[in-house]
């Protein structure tokens, strides 16, 4: 079972949903700058761990806020896979789409958009095997 490890939602103000999430929720956001120059608003809506960076209460989840793209018009749930690239294999069989191929993302993991057969964007996540 692959389990649900991060949200993304695209938003077309990035600073009106700052103060949005930020004073009706009470989430911590901090600004990412992603190596295309964009800005990634990173949203902890639970405490973490400082050395792990993850979650401390389980089952519960952080996630992003970035402008609203033409792949990413609504929330996007992302899944950890141990391999987007034989995810991708079933993915596709079972008749979903690549619509981001696998990234790294800045030596934390690797990320990709996929869609389910109904145009559903979903996320897929590695994590960097560490030696």
């Amino acid at each position: 079972m692959d389990p649900l490890v991060h949200f993304e939602i695209p938003v077309d103000d990035l600073e009106r949903a700052r103060g949005f999430y930020s004073s009706v929720f009470g989430w911590n956001l901090m600004d990412f700058p992603m190596p295309d120059g964009s800005k990634y608003i990173g949203v902890h809506t639970t405490p973490i761990d400082e050395k792990t960076r993850m979650p401390l209460k389980p089952g519960a989840i952080n996630g992003g806020i970035m402008k609203r793209t033409k792949t990413a018009k609504a929330p996007i749930f992302a899944m950890n896979v141990p391999s987007i690239d034989e995810r991708i294999k079933q993915i596709e069989k079972a008749g979903g789409k690549v619509v981001m191929p696998k990234i790294d993302m800045m030596g934390m993991g690797y990320y990709a958009y996929v869609t389910d057969p109904d145009g559903n964007v979903l996320g897929l996540w590695e994590d960097i095997k560490k030696a």
